[in-house]
């Protein structure tokens, strides 16, 4: 079976140089690659071009529209009948096209999704971002991990799809955040099959400080309102806990002025936190930082989530965005 894998791509030549290296060393090479430079002003053609002898590889720039729209773009390309989607901070086992093929071959579906993992090379905050991105005490638990899309809504860091399918959904949408999410909900509702191949993760860095971090997730919050505008219905009472986590946290403190007790239960959850991520990475430092990460992490989407129910529900203004110019970071 042979793809097409899509890479939209923006000021990260060395990430790009990283994820072509480990994909020229698959221990399945049925595949070609495709990259859309989206309006970068650090291109990444002289990396690209170290890997020509490896690699089937298209290249090309465009103007700068988010990786939705670049996605597309580059899907138009594509010459083979599955297109598989990376983001640029990905680096790729060497047995996953190898995976994939072998699932798909026994299992056809219109679209998969996969999990990430962390490097051990991966920084200190890298790893804690990505405790956040997956534990079950974050809205990591929230994403779940069923095979079916009916939980489970692939996110375009890692995700496969057939041409057919791709096309009939007309491709992603114009929403800058949230077009993973939203992508997912218009091949649902199109009736695709689909599934989680847990085999299939990447190794993902995601963002490389708490401050971009905070943006990543503050947009997504925003986006989760978006979407339920979008596909009503698709908001379930899970998607509201991290604004709830804010809101009681923000009750929380300011009670603790008469009531200092009260200030247990945010330590007892960093607590939780803390032990929870020493467990899985075995680090006390990684632990410490996951602290952090997870209240960015809840704190961002739940104030995300809050001003936008706030200006788009109860306000009823037009579609918003926040850190827009800085959606790579």
């Amino acid at each position: 079976m042979y793809f097409s894998i899509v890479i939209p791509l923006y000021n990260r030549p060395d990430e790009v140089d990283e994820l072509l290296a480990s994909l020229s060393e698959q221990t399945d090479m049925q595949f070609e690659v495709i990259i859309a430079e989206d309006g970068s002003i650090k291109k990444s053609e002289a990396v690209i071009e170290k890997y020509r002898d490896k690699l089937s590889i298209t290249y090309f720039e465009k103007p700068n529209s988010g990786p939705g729209l670049s996605r597309n773009e580059g899907a138009a390309r594509a010459i083979y009948d599955y297109l598989i989607f990376f983001d640029s901070d990905c680096i790729i086992p060497s047995n996953y096209i190898e995976n994939v093929s072998r699932f798909l071959n026994d299992h056809y579906v219109d679209a998969y999704g996969a999990p990430d993992a962390a490097l051990p090379s991966f920084t200190t905050v890298q790893k804690a971002i990505n405790y956040a991105m997956t534990s079950f005490f974050t809205t990591g638990g929230i994403r779940g991990g069923e095979r079916s899309m009916e939980r489970f809504h692939p996110r375009s860091f890692n995700l496969g799809v057939s041409k057919k399918a791709f096309n009939d959904v007309g491709g992603y949408g114009t929403m800058r955040f949230g077009e993973d999410i939203d992508f997912s909900l218009r091949l649902l509702k199109k009736g695709f099959r689909a599934a989680l191949i847990p085999e299939a993760f990447v190794y993902h860095k995601r963002r490389s400080t708490f401050k971009q971090f905070f943006r990543q997730v503050y947009n997504s919050g925003i986006a989760r309102i978006n979407l339920h505008l979008a596909h009503p219905g698709s908001l379930k009472a899970v998607h509201t806990l991290p604004a709830l986590f804010v809101s009681v946290m923000a009750m929380i403190c300011i009670l603790s002025l008469f009531f200092s007790l009260l200030l247990t239960i945010p330590v007892a959850y960093s607590l939780i936190v803390f032990l929870d991520s020493l467990a899985g990475k075995r680090s006390a430092k990684v632990a410490l930082y996951s602290i952090g990460a997870a209240w960015v992490q809840l704190g961002g989407y739940g104030l995300g989530f809050l001003s936008a129910a706030w200006r788009r529900l109860v306000l009823k203004k037009g579609a918003f965005k926040a850190f827009e110019k800085k959606f790579y970071d």
